[in-house]
């Protein structure tokens, strides 16, 4: 059996892209949180997944939610990365944002974004696995922002 610490060095060693996943509440307030835990899964149709922690504050919020948005973040947005990996605090707090055409919150400035609608949940493990058919999409000119190793990377 591996453990946890030795799991977490290997997967360390896969180099992801960075990406905020957002949610609006009843209200129409956002919400968000960091991941890297971000993949495409289909082609026709296009779906992708994200994953969320037991323990996450906006867990529920993504569970009752029926749209989610992704940002796929530039390697200037480490600042926004590193807020909104922060417990405790509203982390769109003189963040500026926009409302896609699904009303989900979406970054400024990020490299790509993807309006998603949730398709399905999956409890596994110590995470819920959100995969969403996305039904909104753009991308902009830029470079990503890396994680490998438990730290930031760019690329050369």
């Amino acid at each position: 059996m591996v453990d946890a610490a030795q799991f977490r060095r290997t997967c360390g060693r896969f180099a992801t892209g960075v990406a905020i996943a957002t949610v609006s509440d009843e209200e129409g307030a956002p919400h968000g949180m960091t991941v890297n835990s971000f993949t495409s899964v289909s082609l026709v149709p296009p779906l992708v997944l994200f994953c969320v922690d037991y323990s996450a504050n906006l867990l529920a919020m993504f569970r009752s939610a029926r749209h989610y948005g992704l940002s796929v973040l530039s390697e200037e947005q480490q600042g926004l990365s590193n807020r909104f990996a922060q417990r405790g605090q509203d982390r769109f707090d003189g963040v500026e944002w926009v409302a896609g055409e699904h009303g989900v919150p979406l970054i400024p400035g990020a490299l790509a974004h993807l309006e998603c609608e949730v398709r399905q949940v999956i409890d596994a493990g110590d995470h819920a696995v959100f995969i969403g058919e996305v039904v909104g999409a753009e991308v902009s000119p830029g470079r990503p922002l890396l994680y490998f190793e438990s730290g930031y990377q760019r690329l050369e």
